[in-house]
């Protein structure tokens, strides 16, 4: 794994460094958009609404309008004014009981490792979340964003891995407003009880390894009997069209590109004719007539 982050826990007059990773990853079967007609890629074009020309990656910035419509331009520099920006510190607000964070607050999750010789402090502090069953709220910045997160400790076996997933911002999460459910809705002692048995006989401990996702499994199983079936092919990469919004200076570069790819498709370029002098006689009747 490749660390995202580096900075250090700060609680109290401890300091803790550490590494951070991304703690999850995806590993759903990705598609390629294609062309029915001729199975081509589809690629998009940054395209500016104002000139119609096609605009480099390295030529965007980010701008913020207003709800009256004003604009602004944000660059990286001034983002990296601001002090939390710059701040490589998790700060540890208050330790809380691990049951009193909503699951529904959490976002994304990350691992933490220690980032020095020595792991002592580390281990000190993934200890006493374990002990304590608590779970430290902590606040830093990461990829330009305020982050607010939980931090635990979480057993993997062979070692005790401290855990940080961020929080969502209680602004963020929006209020189910579902009128149906203020209406008194009466519930009989014998249908609760059968429902109760329900949940008992179905009531077991959680093991995630119990449960795989088959919808990718099957989907996994399809492309396999596609590609083995012979239905599989390749698309050669097309040359880029040479578009006037691009950089004038690339233009000899493609040029000479696509005479080459012709060239080594055994397309020599057509030679230019040279053109035939007239007749000593005609020039001279020529001459005389323009005199």
């Amino acid at each position: 794994m490749r660390s995202i982050w580096k900075g250090s826990i700060a609680f109290g007059l401890v300091n803790v460094p550490v590494k951070v990773y991304s703690a999850t990853e995806d590993h759903d079967i990705k598609f390629h958009q294609v062309h029915a007609k001729d199975n081509g890629r589809i690629r998009y074009k940054r395209v500016c609404e104002v000139c119609g020309e096609v605009v480099e990656y390295s030529d965007l910035t980010r701008a913020y309008e207003s709800d009256d419509g004003q604009m602004v331009i944000i660059t990286d520099d001034d983002i990296a004014t601001l002090p939390e920006e710059r701040s490589r510190e998790i700060e540890v607000l208050e330790f809380v009981p691990a049951s009193d964070v909503d699951p529904m607050m959490f976002d994304r999750s990350y691992f933490l490792e220690p980032d020095s010789k020595s792991s002592k402090s580390y281990v000190l502090l993934a200890k006493t979340l374990g002990e304590t069953d608590r779970m430290a709220i902590v606040h830093f910045t990461l990829r330009n964003k305020t982050r607010l997160a939980a931090l635990r400790v979480k057993d993997f076996g062979k070692r005790d891995v401290m855990v940080v997933h961020t929080l969502l911002w209680p602004d963020e999460i929006r209020d189910p407003d579902f009128p149906v459910l203020d209406k008194h809705v009466e519930i009989k002692p014998a249908e609760l009880k059968m429902a109760g048995q329900v949940v008992e006989s179905m009531a077991d401990d959680f093991n995630p390894d119990r449960y795989h996702d088959t919808y990718q499994e099957q989907l996994q199983e399809l492309v396999d009997a596609k590609l083995e079936g012979g239905e599989a092919f390749t698309v050669e990469e097309q040359p880029k069209e040479l578009d006037e919004a691009e950089d004038v200076s690339d233009l000899l570069a493609k040029l000479e590109a696509s005479v080459k790819a012709r060239s080594d498709n055994g397309k020599q370029p057509a030679k230019k004719t040279a053109a035939k002098k007239a007749p000593a006689k005609t020039r001279r009747a020529e001459a005389q007539s323009k005199s």
